[in-house]
């Protein structure tokens, strides 16, 4: 009989218990599916942004910590409660200053993001057929100049400005504003002239400035092989949506640093088609036809070596 009694109380609790969840799905709303997605979506986009660097472990630890103050507090473990209650509450401020990097360059991706790049104002926009001229010639001049430094195993680094502006790093050169020939560069880039240990920045098409220093990369993904060159280029790519060609002074090898990401083994054709493609890209008319068109860049990211 007390089985009985037992069986039913728990099968009544069970029906409760699916009756609730039925009447919370049958309360959802329009608005709550919306706001669930967006919640879903940001979450998402946060997850994204910090995989793989320093912040990704630094939510493992915050979860680790709110997870021992749920339980210190539940079991009333009265100083271990306290002391994580003040960590939590002061330790807000002192993670901005530890993890700046990491925000600054979350926030710039955010900025890069295609409903920032809205041209609310309708401004209107430089003339695209000369200019798309101007980026081609920069392409041909870029590849030829790398394609005979890979030869000749001439270190190189080509940072190509894109809509993120690197006055900052300009500074810390000489600013040439030349036209860009293969010949330049060669000439810029020479071993023991006095422009060559650094990074040439082209705006716009043009050799804007040479001998620039360019941020160091904290990754721990990139191969121990590359040198200082490579760990710039990624560090740039990391911190802007430039694009930035490398040429190894020791294997002449020729590689790509663009978003975060450092990708290898190109050669003059590979090299020209990517540049081309993250920086005039093709656009669909309204007859459907594909025309090229200047614009901020490729979002592709290339994978990590």
């Amino acid at each position: 009989m007390f089985e009985q009694i037992a069986q039913s109380t728990f099968w009544l609790e069970i029906s409760k218990f699916w009756k609730q969840i039925w009447g919370a799905i049958t309360d959802i709303g329009i608005l709550d599916v919306i706001d669930i997605i967006i919640v879903a979506y940001l979450i998402y986009k946060v997850i994204s942004l910090v995989h793989e660097t320093r912040a990704e472990q630094l939510i493992k630890g915050i979860v680790l910590m709110i997870i021992i103050y749920i339980v210190s507090s539940a079991i009333k473990l009265k100083t271990l409660s306290y002391i994580m209650n003040k960590v939590l509450s002061i330790g807000f401020l002192a993670l901005i200053v530890v993890f700046q990097p990491e925000l600054r360059r979350i926030l710039e991706r955010l900025g890069r993001s295609k409903i920032s790049n809205l041209n609310v104002f309708g401004t209107v926009a430089p003339d695209e057929l000369e200019y798309e001229n101007k980026i081609r010639s920069a392409i041909d001049g870029i590849c030829e100049g790398v394609a005979d430094m890979a030869l000749q195993k001439t270190g190189a680094l080509i940072c190509i400005e894109r809509r993120t502006k690197l006055g900052e790093i300009i500074h810390t050169g000489t600013v040439l504003n030349a036209d860009l020939t293969a010949e330049l560069i060669g000439s810029i880039f020479f071993p023991n002239s006095p422009l060559h240990d650094g990074a040439m920045i082209v705006r716009d098409g043009k050799i804007y400035a040479a001998g620039c220093f360019l941020p160091l990369s904290q990754s721990n993904e990139l191969n121990k092989q590359l040198g200082t060159r490579h760990r710039s280029a990624l560090g740039m790519s990391e911190n802007s949506d430039a694009v930035i060609v490398v040429v190894s002074e020791e294997t002449g090898i020729i590689s790509v640093a663009k978003n975060g990401s450092l990708s290898r083994n190109y050669d003059v054709v590979t090299l020209k088609n990517e540049l081309i493609a993250d920086l005039i890209p093709e656009k669909i008319t309204p007859q459907g036809d594909k025309k090229s068109v200047f614009r901020k860049g490729k979002k592709n990211e290339e994978t990590k070596n």
